[in-house]
């Protein structure tokens, strides 16, 4: 059995990059604009990508999320632009950056207009959407209208309920609006029109990086079928869907907010389709972008909001962990970026459809052992030799040897009502097994893996940055230190290989 590593306390170590801050040798850099997920509204949820191979050249930056976006660029522009030399950005994460004005508010719309090719958008709620509707007025002074690209439900919500010249002016070129933004309809999973081998299905994002977009879930609402998303809503357990081809007849903004609807955002029915009697729960849209480096193959994954499939209504994480991978045994694909909220003090109840670290850990689980499977598919000699012989070793070892290996401590917490009462925990004794995924009854407490003698671990190379921490705005550390150490102990224990990080305030992260 493998010496498990020591979990770091330093708290030098919770932050950081996996790269060099010069970024040699980085395939991408990503700018965490907005690391939150509320309740300040300066920091929530925006982030920049580039392909470092394109020199901030005008449309080479993507934009992921919007809660965050103008406002983060201008404030680190101004503490590094009076290191600024010969019309260029020194230092920071815009070190190279031309600068056509003197000032850090001019140089940031100039980024926002002319270098950000376009704006992926996870899901519609406010804290991912807000700059982008505060921000687009200033396109006005660019060279045409700033693409916005997201699932077709997105989109509709963005449009119907945002940009509607109710909430604010429609500034899309759409319905006889202003013209300043674009919408583009992402396909789900990707179009396979497009492409050939592995760039199949992927789509431009910016100069230099390509896309592909899959469906996760962000927790449940009292939602009702419209026509332009094509959603289908479970109602007495049998799907309603209309005629699939309803979405191209029917206007789009025929979308109201009734007064005894309770959802988070409800749209009204078409008159045009039929009643629907009773409140339908629904899953909540929400993506992750599959972001690709076109110099290098190198791949990330950015997450919106999103909850684990242990309690969704349908499992969508484990299409993307599916499609993650075969990448990762190939070492293509780098890093993901994925929101943890809250800590492990808060019960699943009051998630509302979040992570917190026993939850991300079970989902990282369920990506190893894909994984693995990957490496069994295409098997590589230093990396399985031993892992085999480590799998002959336990098949060899008579069962009641097995259950004497290395006995260990572990919390479990009791059922109460469909809830878990995390202040109430027993312990008891659990040999180290190599569990199988069903063996996870309990995500607060990982089992040691069947993997714990893989050479090497199934996500080593992997780097998982926490994004979308809820502020508690109190004294103290803050919550993310909180979640990182759960996250490190809990991935340490499972055998997972991977390295977990909070973005540093600031500053770029450059991934290999």
């Amino acid at each position: 059995m493998p010496t498990r590593r020591k979990v770091r306390h330093d708290p030098r170590s919770r932050l950081g990059s996996n790269e060099g801050l010069d970024g040699t040798g980085a395939a991408f850099e990503v700018i965490v604009l907005g690391p939150n997920g509320g309740p300040r509204e300066d920091r929530v949820t925006g982030m920049l990508v580039r392909s470092t191979s394109t020199d901030w050249n005008p449309g080479s930056v993507i934009a992921v999320d919007a809660g965050t976006l103008l406002a983060g660029i201008v404030r680190l522009l101004k503490q590094d632009i009076e290191g600024a030399r010969d019309g260029k950005m020194q230092d920071g994460p815009f070190a190279g950056l031309r600068l056509p004005f003197d000032s850090a508010e001019a140089n940031g719309a100039h980024v926002f207009r002319e270098i950000i090719d376009a704006v992926l958008i996870t899901h519609p709620h406010l804290d991912h959407v807000s700059g982008l509707a505060i921000n687009t007025p200033i396109v006005e002074a660019g060279n045409g209208p700033k693409p916005v690209a997201a699932l077709p439900s997105v989109i509709a919500a963005i449009k119907n309920h945002v940009f509607n010249d109710v909430i604010w002016p429609n500034l899309s070129d759409e319905d006889g609006g202003a013209g300043l933004l674009t919408y583009n309809r992402l396909v789900e999973g990707g179009n396979n029109r497009f492409g050939t081998g592995e760039v199949r299905g992927y789509m431009r994002a910016c100069t230099g990086i390509t896309t592909k977009c899959l469906t996760v879930s962000h927790g449940k609402c009292k939602q009702r079928y419209h026509a332009e998303t094509a959603m289908h809503h479970r109602i007495n357990s049998t799907i309603f869907a209309p005629h699939p081809s309803d979405h191209f007849m029917l206007p789009s903004r025929a979308m109201s907010m009734e007064p005894n609807e309770t959802s988070f955002y409800s749209p009204a029915r078409s008159p045009r389709l039929p009643a629907i009697s009773g409140p339908a729960m629904a899953t909540v849209e929400s993506s992750a972008f599959f972001l690709r480096d076109s110099m290098t193959g190198k791949e990330i994954i950015i997450f919106g909001d999103v909850e684990p499939d242990s309690v969704a209504l349908e499992p969508h994480n484990r299409r993307v962990w599916q499609t993650a991978a075969p990448k990762i045994a190939q070492g293509t694909l780098r890093a993901i970026f994925i929101e943890c909220s809250y800590n492990d003090s808060v019960d699943d109840a009051y998630l509302y459809g979040h992570l917190c670290p026993r939850h991300l850990i079970a989902e990282l689980r369920v990506l190893a052992k894909l994984v693995m499977e990957a490496r069994e598919k295409k098997p590589d000699a230093s990396a399985n030799n031993s892992t085999a012989s480590t799998k002959r070793k336990w098949e060899s070892t008579p069962y009641e040897d097995r259950m004497s290996l290395s006995p260990r401590s572990i919390k479990r917490t009791r059922s109460m009502g469909g809830r878990t009462d995390l202040t109430r925990a027993r312990t008891i004794e659990t040999p180290e097994l190599y569990a199988d995924d069903d063996d996870l009854d309990d995500f607060s407490a990982p089992k040691s893996s069947r993997w714990a003698g893989a050479n090497p671990l199934p996500l080593a190379g992997l780097s998982v940055y926490i994004i979308h921490i809820k502020e508690t705005l109190s004294d103290g550390p803050p919550p993310g230190y909180q979640i990182l150490s759960e996250l490190r102990q809990q991935g340490a224990a499972s055998y997972l290989g991977c390295q977990f990080f909070l973005p540093e305030p600031d500053k770029g992260i450059y991934i290999s």
